[in-house]
């Protein structure tokens, strides 16, 4: 064991020091903080099914109009964004476990508060609970990730975040075709149940324990992660060089090391949402519907389908492809699957830019008989292409960036300030597109091709690679810089 540890010492590779590691109990205490994200993608998926269900329902005091439901389901986006804010508080006040555990307060209150609401605003504070907590778990999850894997694994696990949340939004499609609201909302409470009851008996992150001065509570962390075989002293020592111990202040964001990696988690998460997803997937039913798919929430499921599948396949070759391999990809697909779409919209929609009226663009009984059938394939191809090249890249890649880039000392801060990003750009884009076809027409989709275009050029010039290395190498590239 003296002759591996020098050589670890003298400076091979880092992946060289985890031949002897047990990944078992590692993949279990993933499992077990995944659970948030599915629970997070409940939470999203939940309004799609429940939407239609409540505009309809006998209940006066319960029914939404065209207004209400488009705030019961964009309101989520703003209860995340404040727990973004919170969770970055939380993370490095209370640890990534406890955090994590937290969460499922917020998530199941939310639930009873659906369930047993008596008007309309008992469902928007319902939602905006279910918000706060997906807001926190958006935070907390990919840190207490990326803090217990070790390089060779950690990119698949933390593209399990959003392999997670597609997962919980495909589930809540499926789940609702068959389950009334209340009935749906009771199933969504389960996972942030379970998650509180497994989270418990998994490790804080040796790097927090660390932080904190517990250095045999960090040994016994790393012995239930990585098996006994490992050499722990080893990983402690590696782990400790790069710790500090001071806190954070405003002072320290001149520092390149601490502003650097915060300007480029911020524009990963703003340009995750100015690519159009939220607004192409709004899009999504009325495509399936013009392409004869009369059944709109099987079109949902199928949708939903493609997502896990491509954000799978990301998880499982990201490790060996490398993150801006599969930024490149993604943006690219992302820019061609647009650009489609606004052909589409110019071909079909008649004076789209001299229209007043926004909704021409969510209806399309004016186009000339037939127009809309010929090309019906070029909507769904180009949804079919978004959908796919989001999941393979831009979906999972920058909250899995976002977890690897920051210095340990400003995780929790800097972690806040991109979720907040994310989830505030989210409601920004969701709210808006309707003035923005309204102004432009089909010139929004060009805008969002133009955008992913940028993300492209972005991650040529400003995103790290980060594939091979630990987060103490990573730290340590920022400060050389």
């Amino acid at each position: 064991m003296a002759a591996e540890e020098s050589r670890y010492l003298l400076g091979y590779p880092a992946s060289d020091a985890y031949q002897r590691v047990q990944n078992k109990k590692l993949y279990l205490a993933t499992f077990a903080a995944v659970l948030g994200p599915l629970s997070f993608g409940f939470v999203l998926g939940y309004s799609s099914p429940v939407i239609p269900e409540l505009r309809e329902i006998n209940d006066p005091t319960l029914r939404l109009d065209s207004s209400q439901a488009s705030w019961f389901g964009s309101v989520v986006t703003l209860g995340a964004a404040a727990g973004g804010i919170l969770g970055g508080y939380l993370v490095d006040r209370v640890g990534r476990k406890l955090s994590l555990m937290l969460c499922s307060i917020p998530y199941v209150s939310g639930y009873v508060v659906i369930i047993s609401a008596q008007n309309v605003w008992m469902l928007y504070f319902g939602r905006i609970l279910t918000g706060l907590a997906s807001g926190i778990t958006s935070l907390v999850v990919p840190v207490y990730i990326s803090e217990i894997s070790h390089t060779k694994v950690r990119g698949m696990l933390g593209s399990c975040v959003q392999l997670m949340v597609v997962t919980g939004i495909l589930g809540a499609y499926i789940a609702g075709i068959t389950l009334k609201w209340h009935w749906l909302a009771v199933l969504c409470s389960f996972p942030p149940c379970i998650m509180l009851l497994l989270m418990s008996f998994m490790p804080e992150t040796p790097r927090f324990l660390l932080n904190q001065n517990k250095h045999a509570e960090a040994i016994a962390s790393l012995q239930f992660l990585r098996g006994p075989y490992m050499d722990h002293e080893w990983e402690c020592r590696q782990i400790k060089a790069n710790v500090e111990e001071e806190g954070l202040n405003l002072y320290e964001f001149k520092n390149p090391s601490i502003y650097r990696p915060l300007l480029i988690g911020m524009a990963l998460m703003f340009l995750q949402q100015v690519t159009g997803i939220n607004a192409v997937m709004f899009y999504a039913e009325i495509i399936f519907e013009d392409a004869n798919f009369k059944d709109s929430r099987m079109a949902s499921v199928v949708v939903g389908a493609v997502q896990v599948c491509f954000t799978a396949v990301a998880a499982l070759i990201i490790d060996k492809t490398g993150r801006k391999v599969l930024l490149y990809m993604s943006g690219i697909i992302m820019a061609v699957s647009t650009a489609l779409f606004g052909l589409y919209f110019k071909m079909v929609l008649p004076h789209g830019n001299n229209s007043s009226n926004a909704n021409l663009c969510f209806t399309l009984n004016s186009v000339s008989p037939g127009t809309e059938n010929n090309l019906s394939w070029l909507a769904v191809v180009s949804l079919g292409l978004f959908v796919a090249g989001f999941a393979v890249g831009w979906g999972p890649v920058p909250w899995l960036v976002m977890s690897e880039i920051f210095p340990l000392k400003a995780r929790g801060i800097s972690s806040g300030a991109c979720v907040l990003t994310n989830w505030v750009m989210a409601f920004l884009v969701t709210k808006e597109f309707h003035d923005l076809i309204a102004l432009i027409s089909y010139g929004t989709f060009w805008l969002f091709s133009a955008f992913c275009c940028l993300s492209v050029i972005f991650t040529a010039f400003y995103v790290p690679e980060t594939k091979g290395q630990t987060l103490e190498q990573i730290e340590a590239h920022f400060r050389r810089s």
